[in-house]
């Protein structure tokens, strides 16, 4: 049983667990952040706070290679792993507001053999409300050698056939399921008659403003952050159970443990490679009224957060909400072995953070509740005094 929760926390990449969040002052910020890497928690982190038009702070720190030492800076990629459904969602909506599909109509009107009930719509999907599950253990990974020859398409086939059954009455619930994203992400290329990857990085990624060598979905390993484990860890003493470690990690290099360099099975839920800045661009674009991304009618439906039966879910679309002294936010986390993301946006206030680890996440940790805070008292402030 434990080994099986464990499982579901690392390789669902659906975090939801929440810490106790406590207050920064604006002056131990640096001290706070370069302590997350001073003090042996990760071999390096960067921090972007920004606003529509700008960067207000930034911190990078520690190395993206231990063995070899080198240092992390802006231009460093890391796996942002489930902030990728973002990305897929937004894709959804963008297809919605140019008339191409509709919401509430049934996904199975656009995507033929569709492997579940023919009544989930499109936006069930979307909010994790449709009742598809989300199978554990399951092999999520696999390695750069393997790629090539790597079709997800069958992969994937074979894992609706063997969890064919709804966890429950779609409409009815909310759970988070990686396989929904699977299927947004067929969907959008059956609609649209791109890749998922090609319409991602022509509609979004592009758009952003982002050069397509910070944000895509190869990996560029000259670089990317190599992702770690704690050598001395429950973590990676459970590894030992759940992979083949001479497949997927390397030898241990001080303190930690690596893994080789490896793909997300599922691309429309986790297979995104970014920068901090990149994913800050992609979120300024985002945040702009009349954003070039979507218009506002979709923007605000984008960000509705779900009810079912009557109580929130906690949910939007693909954005996590949450309260922040006061103001509202949207966010979403990224983990899984060896790397950890959180990216938020404060949309009244007009402002967002991103914050990127090179090591191993298992849950929703809202490390940005702790940090934000000073930025977004002095953000009030400003706001006050116009």
């Amino acid at each position: 049983m434990k080994t099986t929760l464990f499982i579901v926390l690392l390789f669902s990449f659906g975090l939801t667990a929440f810490v106790t969040s406590r207050s920064i002052p604006m002056t131990s910020i640096k001290q706070y952040l370069q302590e997350q890497v001073n003090g042996g928690k990760s071999p390096s982190l960067q921090y972007i706070f920004f606003d529509t038009d700008s960067i207000i702070y930034e911190f990078h720190s520690g190395v993206k290679n231990v063995r070899t030492n080198t240092a992390v800076d802006s231009s460093t990629r890391y796996h942002v792993y489930s902030v990728t459904k973002t990305f897929t969602a937004l894709a959804v909506l963008q297809l919605a507001q140019d008339g191409k599909l509709a919401l509430d109509k049934p996904a199975a009107d656009y995507l033929p053999g569709f492997p579940y009930p023919k009544q989930i719509t499109v936006e069930q999907l979307l909010s994790h409300t449709s009742g598809i599950p989300n199978p554990l253990p399951l092999r999520w990974i696999h390695r750069v050698e393997e790629h090539k020859g790597f079709n997800r398409d069958e992969f994937f086939a074979e894992v609706f056939r063997k969890h064919s059954t709804l966890d429950f009455e779609p409409g009815t619930k909310f759970k988070y399921s990686n396989l929904g994203y699977v299927l947004l992400g067929q969907l959008i290329e059956k609609v649209s008659g791109q890749s998922f990857e090609d319409y991602v990085e022509t509609n979004i990624v592009d758009r952003s403003g982002v050069d397509r060598r910070e944000l895509n979905f190869t990996l560029d390993t000259s670089v990317h952050a190599v992702g770690y484990q704690k050598w001395f860890s429950f973590y990676n003493a459970i590894f030992t159970f759940l992979i083949d470690k001479a497949t997927f990690m390397g030898e241990r290099e001080g303190g930690w443990k690596p893994f080789k360099p490896f793909y997300n099975n599922g691309v429309a839920y986790g297979g995104l490679f970014g920068t901090g800045p990149s994913l800050v661009k992609y979120a300024q674009a985002l945040l702009k009224a009349n954003s070039v991304l979507l218009n506002d009618s979709y923007k605000e439906i984008l960000f509705r957060e779900g009810v079912v039966n009557g109580q929130p879910t906690g949910m939007a679309h693909s954005w996590f909400t949450g309260v922040l002294k006061g103001n509202r936010y949207f966010a979403h986390a990224g983990g899984g072995g060896g790397y950890y993301v959180e990216l938020r946006v404060y949309p009244n206030l007009g402002v967002g953070s991103v914050i990127l680890f090179n090591r191993t996440g298992v849950s929703d940790e809202r490390i940005l509740d702790n940090i934000d805070k000073a930025f977004i008292a002095e953000r009030e402030h400003a706001v006050a005094i116009r």
